[in-house]
This record gives structure tokens, C-alpha cells and sequence, in this order.
């Protein structure tokens, strides 16, 4: 274990956390398991987050107090005794007021400090030398307070526990002193002292004996005894029990002794013979005036001639309201000391409620202290108020000594208690500001795990955004994820700096737990730094992989382009001189925007993109770099072919038809199958053929090599187009989706907007929306990421919808609902809600037109299968593009019979018992029927009823169709139920055609 040494002087002190409590108390430690900490900015001798103890010693030879010590009295005086002189010569409530003053150079003498770690468990408690300083002081003054109410209580007796006995006034203390300040105790005429039980005359004598402070006390009593009425008996009796009894020291008994002549004679030869029984100093006084000779007569009471007033039971009030006051005074002390000693000695806890809890504990029993302090302090002051009564109603009034000593032994509680209020008040600062800082390092060090945790999880996060992405499309998604990340990172990094600068401030106030505070916010600001540079860096990334990306994107267009230019250049134009000098300055100034479009060499990207190159990047940069050499290389053969038709000709030139075997036979070469403008793409595509004399004649075999690889490009390219085109209106459908959801259908749930939703559309959401946020959630997290899979190869797209055709399934669902949502829309179309709605997203069309999108897709998906299946016939994927767009127009189809089904009224069976519907359609229906034996065509035969027919595997209906008024959906068509066929033998023969 390590062991720290302190020097001090000459001194050096070795200390063991081993050391017992016993070893501690003889070797001068103190104050057990407090840990001492100076709280000095930039200390290393009390690193947060260990336990740690602190000891209080002094040089050997010199007594230190200890714990138990300090919880009681705090003996910093080593073996004196405090007594009264000592308290007479420093009272905190004397001289200048400061009170209680703590020697500096004892407190550096006394004080030294060594630190190490606990090794038992639990908390710890943390203690400045400031706090040390008040809570010597502090405890100091419960110290004196409880020293003077020792010797207030040091009396076996209180008043108020013997008022009977001495409310029968058969001895009392008249406040009188003799000539050397002893005090006087007056027996006065008392008939039926013989009465008096030995008990009760015992306690009245102790309890006076105690009156008198020690320094009257040890100069002895005198007694004045009056017996003027009595007899010599009761003289002897009263001064036998004294001798035999009195408690106190005893200096001078003055008996005024019998005055009948008879009992007067008695006592003279009496005392004569009894004297040496007494043990005492007897005077036996025939009158007043010899008893004046003895005692000053402003020391005796009017009785006994003198000029003293003296109120018996005003005396026993005061004195049992001043043993009171005394008693709650003492409480009250130990009550603090108790306190503060527990403020002291309290363990800082590790966690923000319970801190707070002991605080606001803490707290409460501060107040309720101050509170028993300002009770003791306003008793202590009507007291002092009835003492000073007299003297207030008469201002020549002269106190008696005991009024004196009364008044001086309140006046000096006060001002102790009033100190002493003063010193808990300084320490309780001090406490508090430790607690206060303890609480805020608690929420510091909480605030400090979360946003450690915080910025653990995002650096993490950012370290998924490593990927370029395999399109344009998908780095500019990862980008815009990115983006939205970024706002929560900024507010992670807001939190650290606000928790770095919180850390900071409490640095600058001093705090006591520096050494742990320091660290965590270098720690804190350190990881924002590395978050932000990875963000930033991130950033940089993707930037940089999105702008090769969009690089790539172009140089593909621009070869696409020039394809197709070299396509679209007619044959029969490029015959002529201004024809072919036309086509030639075409394709020149297409070649002049190649160095805004085409890459440059492979070397110059890999050097300017070598951080985001990976070989994903590196082949779709070979292969854009193999199309633009192929392009150019076609660039070149159709500039030298153009260059030579451009020449000057000595005669026309007549074109040639290509032989028949020329050619290879496909289906996009028969003109079933060719539109217009595919048919003159394929004439283009033709090399011209001359005759070899005229030197335009090329070899057969190059020029069919060429037109098909020409027309394979082309196709390719339309392929790309219209590729291009799906996943651009499928990323905007499903920004529209989000759009519909967050901007109307969120809002709805709105409790700051509900006051705008009318009454029919309140709990409608469903009602309105149909199922959107499922096909949202399926477009969003499945189907657009497949569909850039096929970024590549267009061609095989059609697996892609063969995959998910059961869930786009869930667009019958939404058609199904669309009436009603139709429905419903029009009767609150114009509330407030949807107008605000609308304004807030900056909508140019109404949600009505954005409820229509769903309808709108799934539809446009079998157009652009179709222009997929066009330009790809002698493809790979030509069979799933021709499956996909069955299928698609299947659901269709399904949507649509479902549609009209959902239309029929009068029906009384379940629909779905008749099995799947086969077709429907409308039909003109004639009806024969049979009378009697003989049939009668009825006359209304040549009049055939128009009739919609639903076909299903176990039944055939027959319906009217009725066209409804109304916008939108209420213009759908509803068909009445007139007449069902079961699929089977016929019962009526019906002729339909």
C-alpha cells in the first residue's frame, strides 16, 4: 500500500490506513473517515471517483482532539479545563463581537493531511480545510455553550423540581453579600420549622448552596437566622440541623436570638454551655442594630432592617424561567453539535436523486435548527426582559447581586447562542456549496455518460455511411440520409460543447471534484472533434463518389447520345453533297462538348478519385471508358464514310439495295413489329451500297456487321432510357408518399390542428388513406432498392416485378377503398385542416390528386414493361418482361372486375360463394318465354335489353347498368341485380349475343 509522507518543520509523520481506532486515538489522529481535501485547482491529492479518509494530527506530545472529542466538545485545548475564568476571559460575545475566533497558526500547526484509497465500501465524504475551520468553530461554540450549562446544571436540583419546598420560604437567598462577597441565606421567622422533614430541608440548602457562582460560593455562606419570636428550643434545633446538614462551606451563622426577657436569658446561658456542639461560628445577636454591625444594610432585606427588596416568588420565577431557558440551551447545543457532526461526516452520494434527496433532507433540518435557534434566542430575550423589569421601571434601581449573576448568566447564553448561530450558519455554506457542487457533479457526470453514449452510437453510425453507392441515384439517397443524419449528429456535438462549457464553468467556480472534471471535458471535447472530422470527412466522401458517379452518368449519356445521333442520321440525306456535309458538321459539333462530357484517361480518375475508387468503381470506369473508345472508333468510320460523300462527284450517286442474304432474320427486322420511327432507324442502319467503279462499294460482310452492332447499341440505349425513367418516377412516387403521409395523414394525429379537422373526418384516417402507409413502406424499403439493382441491365427488370408481384398485390386493397376515400374527401374538402395542410407543404394540387398517385402507378407500370418488352426481344430477360406484364395487367384486371363487383346492388347471397370471376362484360340479352303448350315469342323480341354480365365459376348474373352523377369515382357506373344463371343444366333457355 502506498504510504504518503508529509513534513512539517522537522516533523515527518508515516501513515497506514491499517492503523486501528484505538492506535489513531494515541497517536493524535482524528475525525475517522472524513476525507480531507483542500480543494485547491489542480490538486492531485483527491482525484474524484476514489475514497478517500483524512486524519487531523499534531506534533508529538501535543493532544489532538479525536472523533468522539470532536462530537462532543471539540477539546482543542488539549487537557485544560474550561472553567468559568476561562470564559470570563474569552467570551465569544464580548470585545469587538467577531466571536469565536480560530487561531490560524494552531490550526496550521495542528492540521495535517494524508490521503489513500478506502478499501472497505460504500461512499466517501469529502471535507475542505475551509469547511474543517467552521466546523471547529462551529463545534467550538457548542462547546462553550454546553461548558456554561454544565455549571448551570451541575446542581443535583432545579427549582422547578423542589417549587413547593421553596415556596414555603423557610430559607431563601436574599441576594445580599457580606463584607467579602459571601453570600447571605436568610432563615426568617418560620414557626413550624420544626415541621420541616429532614428531606425537604436538605434540598431546599442544596439547591440554595448552588445559586451562587464558585467564586462566592468557595468564600462561604452566612447565615442570618431570625428567631426574635421563638423560643431557645427552636434556636438550638435550627442550628443543630444546619450544623448537621448544611451542604455549602460555611462561613458566619447570625442568629437574632429570642427578645423576651425570659427566653433571651435561657439562650445567653444555654449557647454558653451547647457552643462547641455547633461546629460552627455561631454570633448570637440580641437586635437589629448589632446585626447591621455584621452586615451592610443594602445587603439585608426590610425585614431584617435593611433597605433590600426582596420578592420570594418573583425569585423562583425567575430562577426556574432561567433553568429552563438554560436546559432548552443545552438541547438545542447538542442538538447542533449532533447536526453538524452529521453534516460532517456525511457520505457524498453517487447518484443524482439520491444527492438531491440528501440535500433537500439537509436542508429541512437546517431550517428546522434555525428554527429552534430564533425559539431559544426569543426565550432568552423575555427573560432578559423580566430581569431587566426593575430597572427599566425604575432607572435607580440598584439589582442585587443574585439579579446581577442572573442577568449576566442569560446575557452570556445569548451571546454564545448567538455565536454559535452565527458558526452553524458559516458551516452550513459550506456544506451546502458542497452538496450543491456535489449534485451539479452528479448531473454532470449523468450528462456526461449519455452524451459519451451519444456520440459512440453516431460515430458508429457514420461509419456505415463508408459506402459510394452502385448508381447516382443510390450515392444521392446515401447522401441525403447523410443529411438527415447530420442534423442529429449537430445536435449530439450541441449537447457535448454545451456539456464541455458546463464542465467548464463549474472549472471555474472552484469546484472540488477539478481533477475528475478536467478530464472528462478534454475527453468530451477530444470525441466531438473526431465526430466532427468524421462527418466532415463522410461528407467529403460521398461528395466526392457522387461527383465520379455523376461524371460516369454523363460520359455515359454523352456515348449514348452520339449513338444515338449516329442512328438517327438519315441515308438517304447523308446521299447528297449538303446532305452529307450537314451530317458531317453534326456530328463535329457534337465532338466539340466531349471534354465538358467524356472521361479523361484512366490514369488522371484513378489519382483524382483514388479514395472512393473501390472495383466496383474501377470496372464501371473501364466500361464507360470502352464505350466512349467504341464510340469514337464509330465517330471516326462515320466522319471518313461522310467525308468521302462530301467530296466533289464526277456523277450521281445512285443507292443500291442490299442483297437479301445480307441479312439476318430476326422479329425486330419484320415489319410487323417495326413503328415508323423503328423503321427508319433500321434503314439508317444500313450501310450504303455503291457501285465499286464509283469507289463507294464496301465490303457486304463489314457493312452487316456494322448495322447490327450499331442497332444493338441503340437499343441498349432506349433500354437505358427507359430504365432511367422508372426508378426517376418511382423515387419521386415514393417522395410523394412520404409527403401524403407526414403533411395530412401525421397531422391528423395533431393535437395542435385537431380544432381544424371537422366532425365527419375526425377518426377517418384509414378511411381516407386506405392502406398508403403499407404500399409507402413497400415501394420505400423493398421495391426501389431492387429496381437500382437493375440499373445495369434493364433488360431483366421483369424478374424483379415477377419477385414482388404478390406483394403489389396490395394495390387491390387501396383500390377497393378508393370510392369511399373519394367519398369522403368531398365532403370535407373545403375544411380549414386540408387548406392549411396544403399551404404548409406548398402544394400546387389538392390532396385528392396525391390520393390518386397509387391508382396512377400501378398502372404506368404495364406501359413501361411494355417499352422494356419492345427494346428487348432478343434480350436475356425477354420471357420474364413478357410474364411481368402479364401478370401486372392480371392485376389489373383483377382491380377492375373487383371494382365493378363491389358495385353491384341487390344481391341478397354472399358474392364470394360464386367462386372467382371469370370475366364481365355488357351484353344485349333476349328473353323467350312459355305459354301453355305453344311458344309466343314476346313482342318485344326485336327490343334486346342492354344487360352487364358477371361470369363466375358457379354462377352467371345478369345486371342493369345505371350511370351515376357526380365527380371523380360517383361517376362510376352501379349495377342493379335482375336475374342469376347457376352454371349447369339450364332452367330457361336464354339466347345471348
Amino acid at each position: 500500500m502506498e504510504q504518503v509522507v508529509k513534513k512539517t518543520g522537522e516533523q515527518e509523520v508515516e501513515w497506514c490506513s491499517r492503523m486501528g481506532a484505538e492506535e489513531r486515538t494515541h497517536s493524535g489522529f482524528a475525525v475517522d473517515n472524513i476525507e480531507f481535501a483542500e480543494g485547491r485547482s489542480g490538486s492531485n491529492l483527491c482525484p474524484e471517483g476514489e475514497e478517500l479518509d483524512w486524519f487531523l494530527v499534531t506534533e508529538a506530545g501535543d493532544p489532538a482532539f479525536t472523533g468522539d472529542q470532536l462530537r462532543s466538545q471539540s477539546q482543542w485545548d488539549g487537557e485544560k479545563k474550561v472553567n468559568s475564568e476561562e470564559n470570563e476571559e474569552a467570551e465569544p460575545g464580548d470585545g469587538d463581537g467577531d466571536g469565536v475566533e480560530v487561531d490560524e497558526r494552531e490550526m496550521q500547526r495542528a492540521l495535517d493531511v494524508c490521503l489513500w484509497p478506502i478499501e472497505r465500501s460504500g461512499g466517501h465524504v469529502r471535507i475542505s480545510l475551509e469547511e474543517v475551520q467552521t466546523y471547529y468553530r462551529f463545534s467550538r461554540c457548542c462547546h462553550w455553550l454546553c461548558d456554561e450549562i454544565m455549571q448551570l446544571d451541575s446542581a443535583p436540583l432545579c427549582a422547578a423540581d423542589i417549587a413547593p419546598e421553596l415556596r414555603r420560604q423557610f430559607a431563601f437567598l436574599s441576594g445580599g453579600r457580606g463584607d467579602n462577597g459571601s453570600p447571605i441565606i436568610v432563615f426568617p421567622e418560620f414557626p413550624t420549622f420544626g415541621e420541616i422533614t429532614d428531606r425537604e430541608f436538605h434540598n431546599v440548602l442544596t439547591y440554595l448552596t448552588s445559586v451562587p457562582s464558585l467564586s462566592s460560593t468557595d468564600v462561604g455562606f452566612i447565615l442570618v437566622i431570625d428567631r426574635r419570636q421563638d423560643r431557645w428550643a427552636a434556636v438550638k434545633g435550627t442550628l443543630l440541623r444546619i450544623a448537621g446538614s448544611f451542604p455549602g462551606n460555611l462561613q458566619l451563622v447570625l442568629v437574632l436570638r429570642p427578645t423576651t426577657l425570659l427566653q433571651r436569658t435561657l439562650s445567653d446561658i444555654f449557647f454558653k454551655f451547647n457552643k462547641d456542639e455547633f461546629k460552627m461560628k455561631v454570633i448570637m445577636l440580641s437586635s437589629i442594630t448589632e446585626l447591621h454591625s455584621y452586615l451592610d444594610r443594602t445587603q439585608l432585606t426590610q425585614e431584617l432592617g435593611g433597605t433590600q427588596e426582596y420578592c420570594h416568588d418573583k425569585w423562583i420565577s425567575h430562577r426556574t424561567a432561567i433553568e429552563g431557558f438554560a436546559l432548552m440551551v443545552k438541547k438545542t447545543a447538542q442538538t447542533l453539535q449532533s447536526f453538524g457532526t452529521e453534516l460532517a461526516e456525511t457520505e457524498l452520494p453517487s447518484e443524482v436523486q439520491a444527492t438531491t434527496v440528501l440535500l433537500r433532507t439537509h436542508t429541512d433540518n437546517k431550517d428546522q435548527m434555525k428554527e429552534n435557534l430564533l425559539v431559544a434566542l426569543g426565550q432568552g430575550s423575555r427573560l432578559l426582559e423580566s430581569i431587566n423589569e426593575p430597572v427599566v421601571r425604575d432607572p435607580d434601581h440598584n439589582m442585587n447581586q443574585d439579579e446581577l449573576e442572573n442577568l449576566a448568566t442569560v446575557q452570556r447564553l445569548l451571546s454564545q447562542l448567538d455565536e454559535t448561530e452565527r458558526a452553524f450558519d458559516e458551516f452550513w455554506v459550506r456544506h451546502q456549496t458542497k452538496l450543491e457542487q456535489c449534485l451539479q457533479l452528479r448531473h454532470f457526470e449523468h450528462n456526461y455518460t449519455e452524451v459519451r453514449t451519444l456520440l459512440e452510437q453516431v460515430s458508429e453510425k457514420l461509419m456505415t455511411f463508408s459506402e459510394v453507392g452502385i448508381s447516382p441515384a443510390h450515392a444521392d439517397h446515401i447522401f441525403s440520409e447523410l443529411t438527415t443524419y447530420e442534423e442529429r449528429v449537430n445536435e449530439v456535438l450541441d449537447r457535448a460543447v454545451s456539456l464541455a462549457q458546463e464542465g467548464e464553468d463549474l472549472l471555474q467556480k472552484s469546484h472540488y471534484a477539478q481533477d475528475s472534471i478536467q478530464p472528462k471535458c478534454t475527453e468530451i471535447s477530444t470525441i466531438s472533434e473526431d465526430v466532427r472530422a468524421s462527418l466532415k470527412a463522410r461528407r467529403e466522401h460521398l461528395l466526392k463518389a457522387i461527383e465520379l458517379h455523376h461524371a460516369l452518368e454523363r460520359a455515359s449519356k454523352w456515348v449514348d447520345d452520339g449513338i444515338y445521333l449516329l442512328a438517327s442520321q438519315p441515308v438517304d440525306k447523308c446521299l447528297s453533297h449538303e446532305g452529307a456535309e450537314l451530317a458531317l458538321q453534326e456530328l463535329e459539333g457534337y465532338l466539340n462538348n466531349a471534354d465538358q462530357n467524356q472521361l479523361s484517361d484512366p490514369g488522371t480518375i484513378g489519382t483524382e478519385y483514388e479514395l472512393v475508387l473501390n472495383q466496383q468503381f474501377r470496372d464501371q470506369v473501364d466500361k464507360v471508358f470502352r464505350k466512349q473508345l467504341s464510340m469514337q472508333d464509330m465517330f471516326d468510320k462515320r466522319r471518313v464514310s461522310l467525308k468521302k460523300l462530301a467530296a466533289k462527284q464526277t456523277r450521281p450517286v445512285q443507292p443500291v439495295a442490299p442483297r437479301p442474304e445480307a441479312f439476318i432474320k430476326s422479329p425486330l427486322s419484320s415489319p410487323v413489329h417495326k413503328t415508323p420511327q423503328e423503321k427508319n432507324t433500321s434503314e439508317t442502319h444500313s450501310e450504303i451500297s455503291c457501285d465499286k467503279e464509283n469507289g463507294q462499294l464496301q465490303d457486304g460482310d463489314h457493312n452487316r456487321h456494322a448495322s447490327l452492332s450499331e442497332e444493338e447499341e441503340n437499343l441498349a440505349v432506349l433500354r437505358r432510357h427507359v430504365m432511367n425513367e422508372l426508378l426517376e418516377t418511382e423515387r419521386a412516387y415514393v417522395e410523394e408518399l412520404l409527403c401524403v403521409l407526414q403533411g395530412y395523414a401525421s397531422e391528423m394525429d395533431n393535437p395542435a390542428v385537431l380544432h381544424l379537422i371537422p366532425a365527419p373526418l375526425q377518426n377517418k384516417k384509414e378511411v381516407l388513406f386506405g392502406n398508403m402507409p403499407e404500399i409507402y413502406d413497400f415501394h420505400k424499403r423493398t421495391f426501389l432498392r431492387e429496381l437500382e439493382q437493375y440499373t445495369d441491365c434493364p433488360e431483366l427488370v421483369g424478374r424483379c416485378f415477377l419477385q414482388r408481384m404478390t406483394d403489389l398485390q396490395i394495390y387491390e386493397k387501396y383500390c377497393h377503398n378508393k370510392p369511399r376515400s373519394e367519398s369522403l374527401w368531398r365532403q370535407c374538402s373545403d375544411c380549414a385542416f386540408f387548406q392549411e395542410c396544403q399551404k404548409k407543404l406548398e402544394h400546387k394540387l389538392g390532396l385528392d390528386s396525391y390520393l390518386l398517385k397509387p391508382v396512377q402507378r400501378i398502372t404506368k407500370y404495364q406501359l413501361l414493361l411494355k417499352e422494356m418488352l419492345k427494346y428487348s426481344k432478343t434480350c436475356e430477360g425477354a420471357d420474364d418482361l413478357q410474364e411481368a406484364l402479364t401478370s401486372i395487367l392480371g392485376i389489373l384486371k383483377a382491380v377492375n372486375d373487383s371494382m365493378h363487383l363491389i358495385a353491384i346492388t341487390g344481391y341478397e347471397g354472399n358474392l364470394s360463394e360464386l367462386g372467382k370471376l371469370l370475366m364481365q362484360g355488357s351484353f344485349s340479352v333476349w328473353t323467350e318465354h312459355k305459354k301453355g303448350h305453344a311458344k309466343v315469342k314476346d313482342l318485344a323480341r326485336f327490343k334486346p335489353m342492354q344487360r352487364h354480365l358477371f361470369l363466375h365459376e358457379k354462377a352467371l348474373l345478369f345486371c342493369k347498368r345505371r350511370e351515376e352523377n357526380g365527380e371523380g369515382y360517383e361517376k362510376a357506373p352501379s349495377y342493379s341485380f335482375k336475374h342469376s344463371l347457376s352454371v349447369g343444366p339450364p332452367q330457361s333457355r336464354m339466347k345471348a349475343s
